[in-house]
């Protein structure tokens, strides 16, 4: 009956498809129910928001933090939504623990924002910076310890501490439905297309097409997807 009524509610919630492994203990089933129970309250009541809220996630500018339906930021995270357009998370998508999302990274030069599509989900110790503009998306999956810098320093000035010489910014556009793996590393100016595959520990910059697998320190095409 626990199965049962478990899976009823992850298909109201998040997947209509969604189907429990029957091997999967009920007593773990009534441990990960009653803390999610607590996510949705710490997110009602800490943030106004239908949001499953993690233990100890700090938000900041939460009038610019838009959320849509099951939408769940993890564990020991840092969201800081200050910036001309703030964070907006499309329905049942998630943000892995240990995380910083952060539009800003001066109060002296206001970043432009983050926009994550439905169905993302995103692993643990992810850094999304969102100065130069940040799009990831809708039903893309990312690995842990994914990297995102839509911003570069000016060096030009050999006569100036390059911390003094500002910054410029292009932005980063990831398509929808990609994969994305662990350790990846996206700089300004990249574009991604739909239907990509990012092999793990890659370093992305360029454009890419549509439906390519991407690897290496840079990144390269090394095949499509047929």
């Amino acid at each position: 009956m626990i199965n049962r009524s478990f899976t009823k509610l992850v298909r109201l919630l998040k997947n209509k498809n969604f189907q429990l492994d029957p091997n999967v203990d009920s007593f773990y089933l009534i441990q990960l129910s009653l803390s999610k129970i607590l996510e949705l309250l710490r997110g009602i009541i800490k943030l106004r928001k239908v949001v499953f809220l993690g233990k100890a996630v700090v938000v900041y500018s939460n009038r610019q933090l838009v959320v849509g339906k099951s939408v769940m930021i993890g564990a020991y995270s840092l969201v800081n939504c200050t910036g001309e357009n703030g964070i907006k998370i499309g329905s049942s998508s998630s943000i892995g623990r240990f995380s910083s999302l952060s539009v800003s990274g001066s109060i002296s030069d206001l970043g432009k924002g983050i926009i994550i599509g439905n169905n993302v989900g995103i692993g643990d110790f992810a850094h999304i910076g969102g100065a130069g503009g940040v799009e990831i998306g809708s039903d893309t999956i990312v690995g842990h310890n994914f990297s995102v810098h839509p911003e570069n320093h000016n060096i030009s000035d050999l006569d100036k501490p390059i911390r003094l010489q500002g910054v410029n910014r292009k932005g980063i556009v990831v398509g929808r439905n990609c994969w994305i793996g662990a350790k990846v590393t996206l700089l300004d100016g990249c574009s991604i297309g739909e239907g990509c595959v990012v092999a793990a520990g890659s370093v992305v910059r360029g454009n890419y097409p549509d439906n390519v697998i991407i690897a290496g320190v840079p990144a390269k095409i090394i095949k499509t997807r047929s």
